[in-house]
């Protein structure tokens, strides 16, 4: 059968028709923000901390849009005896968003997740040798980065956080043993070191008068002191009433 003609422009019309009776929706941007999805490929994030200059993700690129330097240091031996070490040192990070492609294989390539999406994407640019960023703007975008979302209850603890756990309860089950052990080593000193001798009564420990005694034979408190006259006499001496009646009785 033929087909009828001016039925292919009534379906457009038809179309044109069903969609201007539709209520319009416009994104009001800039004065409101889009909702973009949690997993938006914006642009590229640097953690700068994680990068060890491995170069792969330069190495993988298709676009070769990522430009890096670095140089070596000398790492001091930790322990004496103990050999000297080289690591590299990121001097430059670069990326140029007038050559990448968005296709985010160089933050699946990176092996210490030192690259993350971020969903920010206003950086337009009037000169195309501006879209070139360095790693101080790039490190200014990983504060964008959305946090990861959350694990579903009966997924499987990651390995990381396994393997972490066990080494902070390995560490402290060391240095629990180690605080046991200057412990037993603190009370076996003390059992052995030998007990002090007490000084005699009256005595220090010198062999002198106990500090606070005074001639009178009392302490610094009004009491007797040890072996000392009542409180209140006089101590006995060459020129004490006794001593006097008795040398007269003599002579008597």
């Amino acid at each position: 059968m033929a087909p009828i003609p001016g039925s292919g422009l009534a379906k457009g019309l038809a179309v044109t028709l069903r969609t201007m009776t539709r209520k319009s929706v416009t994104e009001q941007y800039p004065d409101a923000q889009p909702e973009l999805a949690p997993r938006t490929r914006g642009v590229i994030g640097l953690f700068e901390e994680n990068c060890t200059v491995c170069m792969l993700c330069a190495r993988e690129c298709p676009d070769w849009c990522i430009y890096i330097d670095s140089h070596k240091e000398t790492v001091p031996a930790a322990t004496p005896g103990g050999r000297e070490r080289s690591r590299n040192v990121l001097d430059r990070f670069a990326i140029d968003f007038s050559l990448c492609m968005y296709c985010g294989i160089c933050i699946e390539v990176c092996p210490f997740d030192a690259l993350f999406w971020s969903p920010e994407f206003e950086y337009a640019e009037t000169d195309i040798h501006e879209l070139t960023h360095e790693r101080d703007k790039l490190r200014e975008w990983m504060w964008t980065v959305p946090e990861p979302p959350a694990l579903d209850p009966g997924a499987e603890e990651p390995k990381e956080l396994a393997a972490a756990r066990k080494a902070a309860e390995k560490l402290a089950a060391a240095e629990q043993l180690a605080a046991e052990e200057r412990a037993a080593a603190e009370r076996h000193a003390a059992a052995d070191r030998p007990a002090p001798e007490e000084p005699a009564a009256g005595r220090s420990a010198t062999g002198q008068p106990a500090a606070g005694d005074r001639p009178d034979g009392t302490r610094g408190d009004g009491k007797p002191a040890a072996g000392g006259p009542p409180a209140g006499e006089p101590p006995a001496g060459p020129g004490s009433p006794d001593e006097r009646s008795s040398g007269e009785g003599g002579t008597a």
